[in-house]
């Protein structure tokens, strides 16, 4: 017995006690929300000195049409009468007018795979989508069916064949189970009888439209006359390019902060760690953290609203495949720089690359072992949010992936940003202190200044309703044996 009393008894002093005695090997505060933060990094930074930077560009004659803005009243969906004139072909219609085509649209719900229009069968129709997604497809040469466009909410088609006494010459069919505002060409009648040239308005309206758009580039911008031969008598034509008026311009927008740090910390409990330099040091990653949401999401200036609406599709089943992002590179397709998405977005994209035994290659991009499609580099980003009906981290939802072009030499995005300012401590960021107050606690101003600035349209592209939630059920999969 005593010789397991012995084999009890401490025999060194214990590791806790030892501890107090010993300094600790410790690290600076560490930060959950720091990311790479790769969009800061890719985008070129222009200098603006005025804190106003000028797009100037070629005149735009034929501007392309917007989507239609949806509401809904006690779960009816509807649009306001003076939205369809932000469509070319009802842009000269008197208000008078566009109120009467807008009380005869009616609201039609279509279950998923089910047909709106039938090619060759239905009267034409012109339709909004209200709610869900439609494909407008044409029977080819050989009988297949080939796909003109996919339609999401608020976008339209078959304005310019309303008055047509031909039947339809598409089909459409519902994607997802959808909602449809529509207006047939039969329903037209009483407009007709009312304004006697009322057809005659809009057919000269649809074959105005068409001959300016004969005369104009796909971007609405006039073709220059050339003359093109080898006769040595032909009259070489005048021309000359026109600007726009009103050039859009861009301020730079401002994030500011105020750290507040006592001096008593500041003096006392300086080692190993500067308290004012970590205080700053993870202020400024936050404002960081920050500048890539503005840049992304930002009502005014960020990518996702810049994005001009002929450059905004939807995915066909959901999730992203391939087919999906090979659309997006057929937009931004001078140049591309790089996607930016979610990191669920990146994983729902790669789960569809390994059910179709494509798998995306990777590079190493500032470190950071990153995916590529088609050669362009796939930018993981938190802040491209996941929109779903969970607060967690899991769950369905959806999301965008978007594609940029970067560089002014490129007429691409470009960051906009002004350095040499007072106090500034990094490019465009400045630290001030504003003094102290009468308890002793010092104050210092953080001030970062940027925007973001597309130089052309298409130098961003936008693919939507991106769903994270999908995963394949693969039939090799393992199974209990019995």
């Amino acid at each position: 017995m005593s010789e397991n009393i012995l084999d009890n008894a401490q025999r060194s002093v214990t590791t806790s006690s030892a501890r107090n005695l010993a300094n600790t090997t410790k690290t600076a505060p560490q930060m959950g929300a720091i990311s790479p933060r790769l969009l800061l990094k890719l985008l070129p930074w222009v200098q603006v000195d005025s804190g106003t930077f000028r797009v100037n560009s070629t005149k735009v004659e034929l501007k392309r049409g917007g989507r239609i803005a949806i509401e809904y009243f006690n779960g009816v969906p509807s649009f306001k009468a003076e939205s369809l004139k932000q469509i070319p072909l009802f842009s000269h219609f008197d208000e008078d007018t566009v109120i009467r085509l807008a009380r005869l649209f009616e609201t039609v719900e279509v279950d998923i795979n089910s047909e709106l229009i039938t090619e060759a069968n239905d009267e034409q129709k012109f339709f909004i989508v209200a709610d869900g997604q439609a494909e407008v497809s044409h029977k080819g040469p050989h009988g297949e069916d080939l796909r003109i466009s996919l339609l999401g909410v608020g976008e339209y088609f078959g304005e310019a064949d309303l008055l047509s006494d031909n039947l339809a010459s598409v089909t459409v069919r519902a994607v997802t189970p959808s909602v449809f505002l529509v207006l047939k060409s039969s329903e037209l009648g009483n407009i007709v009888k009312d304004i006697p040239d009322f057809r005659s308005q809009f057919q000269q309206a649809v074959d105005k439209h068409l001959r300016l758009k004969a005369t104009l580039n796909e971007h609405g911008e006039r073709h220059i006359d050339l003359v093109s031969g080898h006769e040595e008598d032909n009259i070489i034509p005048e021309t000359y390019i026109d600007y726009e008026e009103k050039p859009k311009e861009y301020s730079l927008n401002t994030l500011q902060t105020v750290v507040r740090v006592h001096t008593r910390v500041s003096d006392l409990y300086n080692n190993p760690f500067n308290q004012l330099e970590e205080q700053l040091r993870l202020s400024i990653e936050s404002i960081k953290e920050r500048q890539e949401w503005e840049l992304i999401n930002n009502k005014h200036f960020g990518l996702l609203a810049s994005v001009n609406p002929a450059y905004r599709i939807t995915t066909r089943y959901g999730s992203p495949t391939p087919d999906d992002l090979d659309e997006l590179l057929s937009l931004v397709w001078k140049e591309p720089s790089f996607f930016i998405a979610n990191p669920r977005a990146i994983a729902a994209f790669e789960r569809e690359c390994t059910w179709r035994g494509v798998p995306p290659v990777t590079t190493e991009l500032y470190g950071q072992k990153i995916i590529l499609w088609r050669g362009v580099p796939i930018i993981p980003s938190d802040k491209v949010e996941v929109k779903g009906q969970y607060l967690t981290n899991s769950g369905v939802g959806t999301t965008s992936f978007i594609l940029v072009r970067a560089g002014e030499k490129n007429q691409g995005v470009v960051g906009l940003h002004q350095t040499g300012i007072p106090g500034e401590i990094s490019p465009s960021l400045s630290a001030r202190l504003m003094g102290l107050d009468h308890f002793g606690v010092a104050s210092y101003l953080l001030t970062k200044y940027f925007s973001l600035a597309p130089l052309t349209d298409d130098a961003i592209a936008v693919l939507d309703n991106v769903e994270v939630g999908f995963y394949h059920d693969y039939q090799h999969r393992n199974k209990v044996e019995k």
